[in-house]
């Protein structure tokens, strides 16, 4: 009985094969295994096909850092922040990078425009929350990178709207010359309903880790949580303007309320003088 002949596999499933290596490939590895399989493939325009489909998905898959020219600092290449195709939107600075996914590289920034920024009473939001997540990474990460996103209802402009805020955080500590990689992180999706004044959070962690020496042993874990709470921000501003408000501006007796020189009105002074205590 004759042997069977091996069947050639095709192009596409070359490609197909070739994505799935690229795509899983352990944080920081994806260079490594391009060049392997760019040998072993032998065929430039099948491996070019396939990294040009996987390296885009590989790098927002792990929340990847890369530096931005003209000293604009680092950008997060995220689904979230993503405006087309290679282009992504960094928040803190309001600049967009223009990345080339295959190099991992960002080659270009832009000004990011008015339609592709939050109104200025989300972005006061955004700063806030993105100012103390920037203080926990750098006492929590040391090497880690965050950005918030405005997700939904971007072009809200007063109370009475929802809108939605995304936190991404994310960490490497990749060391081949040691034989071990990993990578941690971490999606907060934030939903401010405003009608019914709550606030809910679905957090998703992601860690991964590979140890290679004399061996291969990767971990990849996933954890999910959620939260809500209720918040009341017209009392955050009460003391400065709702109090105010809800006087009248010329009381009945004409004499405006000195809000300047509150102490001079004193409730144990005038009970004192209503119960003759202290003559």
């Amino acid at each position: 009985m004759a042997e069977e002949e091996e069947a050639e596999l095709s192009d596409d499933q070359k490609k197909g094969i070739a994505k799935w290596f690229l795509v899983n490939a352990p944080a920081g590895e994806i260079q490594y295994v391009s060049k392997d399989l760019k040998l072993v493939l032998n065929d430039d325009d099948v491996y070019n096909e396939a990294a040009s489909e996987a390296f885009p998905v590989y790098n927002k898959s792990h929340l990847i850092s890369l530096k931005m020219p003209g000293g604009f600092g680092d950008v997060l290449v995220t689904s979230y922040g993503e405006l087309q195709d290679n282009e992504y939107l960094d928040p803190k600075t309001a600049q967009v990078a223009i990345v080339d996914h295959v190099k991992q590289a960002c080659t270009k920034v832009r000004p990011a425009t008015d339609e592709e920024l939050p109104s200025a009473y989300v972005e006061e939001y955004r700063c806030a929350l993105e100012a103390e997540i920037l203080k926990y990474v750098a006492e929590a990460y040391p090497k880690g990178s965050c950005s918030v996103y405005c997700t939904n209802g971007k072009g809200v402009e007063e109370p009475g709207s929802d809108f939605d805020l995304v936190v991404v955080i994310a960490a490497a500590r990749l060391s081949p010359q040691n034989f071990c990689n990993g990578s941690w992180r971490t999606i907060w999706n934030i939903e401010f309903k405003d009608d019914i004044q709550k606030l809910e959070l679905n957090g998703k962690l992601l860690v991964g880790a590979h140890y290679f020496e004399e061996g291969n042993v990767q971990l990849d874990t996933k954890h999910e949580c959620r939260d809500s709470t209720m918040f009341q921000e017209s009392y955050f501003k009460l003391s400065d303007n709702t109090f105010k408000d809800l006087r009248r501006k010329l009381p009945i007796t004409r004499t405006l309320f000195p809000w300047r020189s509150t102490r001079q009105f004193s409730l144990k002074r005038e009970i004192s003088e209503e119960l003759g205590i202290g003559k």
